[in-house]
């Protein structure tokens, strides 16, 4: 995206909104480039397992067994 200084003045919402698509946005003035805003992303640094889904029905199953279970097998419907 390419936004000029007016556009960060009065459209800054939109700005915003393609920095949260992870976009980088090119700052002109007066037609030539300036800067380059680009998104912080975040690295996640949390193990599968210890995601909020795993805990969600409270069983003793390991990860691998959940996950079978709700992929299902290949032939399960025949």
């Amino acid at each position: 995206m390419q936004a000029t200084v007016v556009d960060l003045r009065y459209k800054m919402n939109d700005v915003l909104k393609a920095l949260d698509r992870n976009e980088n946005i090119d700052v002109l003035y007066r037609g030539k480039i300036k800067g380059v805003l680009t998104a912080h992303v975040e690295e996640s640094t949390m193990k599968v397992a210890e995601h909020p889904f795993f805990n969600m029905y409270c069983t003793d199953k390991s990860v691998d067994a959940e996950m079978d279970e709700l992929r299902g097998g290949r032939y399960n419907d025949i």
